[in-house]
């Protein structure tokens, strides 16, 4: 399977998100629009990540960039872990994982010699005409978002 890389046409995708609410990606965004993909809810790594996001919302708003992050949590859950950690970024529920899919960050990781399916923690910059500005790929959580700001700061 391809992985959409920088300068590809995002896949597009309409789900459910946290508080009842739904979020659809189109050619035509309103700005551009970041989506940190991550394994799973109120996990050590997930949940640091997540709350980096938070800390910076208004610096990528700044700049007009909306954050959005995606795993295969159902929604409920979402909203737990939102409640949980006083998050204020969207959290997008796939849990067909049909765009985790198509982004290329369902893949099979191994722990302790053992292989299951999981998000790779990904995060794609996307512009307003729907095409990747960049992409990361096996993110590390410290100094990510930093990262991922200068990036969008361009």
């Amino acid at each position: 399977m391809n992985k959409p890389d920088i300068g590809d046409l995002a896949p597009q995708f309409k789900l459910p998100t946290d508080s009842e609410g739904e979020f659809e990606l189109s050619v035509n965004n309103d700005g551009k629009i970041i989506i940190f993909f991550y394994p799973k809810d109120d996990t050590p790594g997930c949940t640091t990540e997540a709350i980096d996001f938070t800390a910076a919302k208004q610096k990528f708003a700044d700049i007009g960039v909306r954050i959005f992050g995606m795993s295969p949590d159902p929604v409920k859950k979402h909203d737990k872990f939102k409640s949980k950690h006083d998050l204020d970024v969207t959290l997008i529920s796939d849990e067909e994982k049909t765009t985790l899919e198509a982004y290329g960050v369902w893949v099979e990781k191994s722990m302790y010699g053992r292989k299951y399916m999981g998000v790779e923690r990904s995060t794609f910059l996307i512009g307003e005409d729907g095409v990747i500005i960049k992409a990361w790929r096996k993110v590390k959580v410290p100094g990510h978002v930093d990262e991922v700001l200068a990036a969008a700061s361009i």
